[in-house]
């Protein structure tokens, strides 16, 4: 048997039991953990009733709940065995107490070909039955005692009495009529409705269960299941592993079926590593237009998607970058794609020139600032980044610094998001103007973007920025995380403002770059 004993405070647990039923009962040879938390009055002394459970008891889950309900209305004291059958530990989140019960059949683990009908699933749940006209006045009163599951409704009709409703309960918390707290048990019998527990076959079908447990229960057990994905308008982006593969299909009509609004899902087939930042694509499920249409931040953007480079992810940065800017800036965006950067900064009335060398993303660029009637504040171009840092970029600050520069107050951003290559881009500032060089506070500030598979990804990116560039940014730099792209991958921005002696023919680098106005620090590599 079992004796459980509450003395100053501590809790003793002694106990031989049978072997474990399929009920849930504690297995042989397994204690139960007691956990005992004191709220404040460790010095108190606890009492207990001595509750013993013979071998004959222990095979009935209700001598268990019954021991359960009497630890738990005693304040401070959690009983939770090694398997986490029995709890009232708060900690533990719905999610996980519900992957037993409300969890796929195991007999459509392995399916490749998706069969919604064998989803079927009939489940024991408690009930309470209540007459039908009291039945809104007295949910409000059992929220902790009412099933919490989406998809499937807290009261249904009597199938024997048509003047009755059934009141679904967690079948985590009510195991008799002794599961009721006491302010419970009061209402019910305002209302005179008999506590009495009754139990309710419920049917489960495919729609009642969410697509993590449906990938959960048919991919091989124990791998990583695909949850999330970037949207685009109607289409889900799915980045999908060696061992989801055999399952794509399924996988792509699940995310259909369960996202409200995707008619299309597709998956990357191979890296951005292209002249033109797009990607690859195979269509998993649904239909295979992929002209869509995104809002981000206020500002809308169309496109093929299958053409250009779009991530939902960047909608953070992008809208960092904005608020970096002043009205009357410059902004050259060399990396600009369909417009993430240029758009925003334009209706912040800056100067814009924005630059992609892909020709899909430079026609929907020129779509998009239409659409955001930014048409007549941004310059667009279709070419090379550095040929247009050499050509536009080059004539523009050739003007912004020269002799009337001084009276110039605006600032300069250039924008380089290209995170595979930017970097290298970097070398096209060398000697990149004629004459001499006006005051350092006036030089263009450079955010560009690099991956890091570093240990120290952010002084990584200051020490190869700094190696194209011939100088040393770890002092005159920030780098911001943008965010993690991969395990050990991480994309960041590095932002400094170009020394003179960079920018100019004929200067030396004589301390120039240490001269200059220091950027505000965001994150260094101290942060990571």
């Amino acid at each position: 048997m079992v004796a459980v004993r509450v003395r100053s405070g501590l809790l003793s647990a002694s106990r031989s039991l049978g072997a474990e039923t399929s009920r849930g009962h504690p297995p042989s040879g397994v204690e139960p953990r007691i956990l005992w938390r004191p709220f404040g009055f460790s010095r108190r002394l606890l009492k207990v009733e001595s509750c013993r459970i013979t071998e004959a008891e222990s095979l009935s889950p209700l001598a268990w709940a019954s021991l359960i309900q009497k630890l738990s209305r005693t304040p401070g004291i959690f009983l939770l065995d090694q398997r986490k059958i029995f709890s009232t530990m708060p900690e533990i989140e719905t999610n996980q107490r519900d992957s037993e019960l409300f969890s796929p059949p195991s007999d459509v683990r392995g399916m490749t070909e998706l069969d919604r009908t064998a989803f079927k699933k009939t489940i024991t749940i408690p009930v309470l039955k209540v007459r039908k006209e009291i039945v809104n006045k007295l949910m409000r009163s059992l929220k902790r005692a009412a099933l919490q599951r989406p998809g499937i409704k807290r009261v249904i009709e009597d199938p024997e009495d048509e003047e009755s409703r059934l009141i679904m309960l967690d079948p985590y918390k009510m195991f008799t009529d002794d599961s009721f707290e006491k302010g419970e048990l009061s209402i019910l019998k305002q209302l005179n409705v008999s506590p009495q527990i009754s139990k309710h076959n419920l049917e489960l079908t495919y729609e009642n269960f969410k697509s993590e447990e449906i990938l959960k229960a048919v991919l091989p057990e124990g791998q990583d299941v695909t949850s999330g994905f970037s949207r685009v308008g109607h289409i889900a982006h799915l980045n999908l592993r060696d061992h989801q593969l055999p399952y794509k299909h399924l996988i792509g009509q699940v995310m259909i079926d369960k996202n409200p609004g995707i008619t299309s899902v597709v998956n990357k087939i191979n890296n951005i590593d292209n002249t033109y930042r797009n990607f690859q694509m195979e269509v998993l499920s649904g239909e295979e237009n992929m002209m869509t249409k995104v809002r981000e931040n206020n500002y809308t953007y169309e496109f093929d998607f299958s053409k250009v480079y779009w991530n939902p992810r960047l909608s953070t940065e992008h809208s960092r970058i904005t608020e970096l800017l002043k009205p009357g800036d410059v902004l050259f965006d060399v990396f600009a794609g369909v417009g993430p950067f240029a758009i925003p900064a334009a209706k912040k009335n800056c100067t814009v020139f924005a630059n992609d060398l892909n020709p899909e993303s430079h026609k929907w660029l020129l779509h998009n600032c239409k659409l955001n009637k930014v048409d007549q504040k941004v310059k667009v171009f279709n070419l090379d980044g550095k040929d247009f840092l050499q050509g536009p970029v080059r004539e523009e600050l050739m003007q912004q610094l020269g002799p009337l520069s001084k009276e110039r107050k605006h600032s300069v951003h250039i924008v380089m998001n290209l995170p595979a290559k930017a970097i290298e881009f970097l070398s096209a500032f060398k000697s990149l103007l004629d004459g001499q060089p006006c005051g350092s506070e006036l030089f263009p500030i450079v955010h560009c973007y690099s991956f890091s598979k570093d240990a120290n990804p952010a002084k990584d990116v200051q020490q190869r920025a700094g190696t194209v560039l011939g100088i040393s940014l770890e002092a005159c730099s920030s780098v911001h995380l943008v965010r993690n792209v991969a395990p050990n991958k991480e994309m960041l921005c590095i932002t400094f403002r170009i020394p003179a002696a960079i920018l100019y023919k004929n200067q030396t680098l004589n301390g120039d770059n240490h001269e200059d106005p220091p950027i505000k620090r965001q994150r260094t590599d101290k942060d990571f």
